[in-house]
């Protein structure tokens, strides 16, 4: 499904099927010209329609549309998970079981490792492993979003980017290539301090929502019940004045 959230207030505006670019097209064609003119950002994933969608309806869009750190993260996330598989079975076919159980251990990021955690990294990377480069790379991508001006966090991140392309890896390769594509929206990102942090827990409540009914007989009554519980509805009752007659 496609959500428009309130960034500000973590409030869902609109909901629609599907993740089209008419899907999209519904919310901004409910908006009038001033509500259109009032958009200062758009944060979102890397989707071909929503970017589609917002560049035909928002004035300016190149310079407001946001691909959020989450997103761009999970590309690198998942890059390096390529990695590590095509590693691991490489090394379990030689007896070698050094990779075994560092899934999760790799995917965290370099600050919120436990000195245990960062021993077993450490190893890795003295053994030369491939995975052991591709989370450098993955590391170095969290360390790029506190820039101020455009120039400098255009510069490092075509650093970050050339690093991956000679790290003769496939999968950082091709995530590199995916970044570079899209880093007009990652430099508005930094540029903005845009996250989508407010749309990922809506999202996680609206999964809430889902459990808690157990499931929904058909889309319609889901996207009801989306925006009761998620819409910001003030359901206070109007206050009663009382009279003597």
């Amino acid at each position: 499904m496609t959500v428009v959230t309130d960034l500000t207030q973590s409030k869902v505006l609109y909901v629609a099927d599907h993740r089209r670019k008419s899907s999209l097209d519904g919310f901004y064609e409910s908006c009038d010209a001033e509500q259109l003119s009032s958009i200062e950002i758009v944060a979102m994933d890397m989707c071909k329609a929503y970017i589609s969608s917002t560049k035909d309806h928002v004035h300016s869009a190149d310079q407001k549309i946001c691909f959020d750190r989450f997103h761009v993260s999970k590309i690198f996330g998942d890059a390096l998970n390529k990695v590590r598989l095509q590693e691991h079975k490489a090394l379990l076919a030689v007896g070698d079981p050094s990779l075994t159980r560092t899934k999760h251990l790799l995917l965290k990021r370099g600050d919120t490792l436990s000195p245990q955690d960062e021993g077993v990294v450490d190893i890795l990377r003295r053994a030369g492993l491939k995975s052991a480069r591709a989370w450098a790379i993955k590391e170095a991508a969290t360390k790029l979003w506190d820039y101020a001006t455009r120039g400098w966090a255009r510069k490092a991140w075509n650093k970050l980017i050339g690093w991956a392309m000679r790290s003769r890896l496939e999968p950082m390769k091709a995530a590199a290539k995916t970044v570079r594509a899209h880093l007009w929206g990652i430099i508005n990102a930094v540029r903005h301090k845009a996250t989508n942090a407010g749309a990922e827990s809506v999202n996680a409540k609206i999964q809430r929502v889902k459990r808690m009914a157990c499931g929904y007989r058909n889309r319609k009554r889901f996207r009801t019940a989306i925006m009761f519980h998620l819409g910001g509805l003030d359901l206070y009752p109007a206050s009663l004045t009382h009279t003597d007659s």
